[in-house]
């Protein structure tokens, strides 16, 4: 297999894998806004009592 193809077949996954990450995310940011999201570090995993 010569490189050029080689190199064409890496990029087209790579490509591919970018694509479905992006909208998986997309669909995931439909349920919350940007408000919510950058106060997310802040947000307490366990709440005193």
């Amino acid at each position: 297999m010569s490189v050029i193809a080689l190199t064409i077949l890496v990029s087209s996954c790579l490509a591919g894998i970018f694509i479905f990450c992006f909208a998986g995310e997309l669909v995931r940011s439909r349920n919350s806004s940007p408000e919510r999201d950058a106060l997310l570090p802040l947000d307490d995993e366990t709440p005193d009592k």
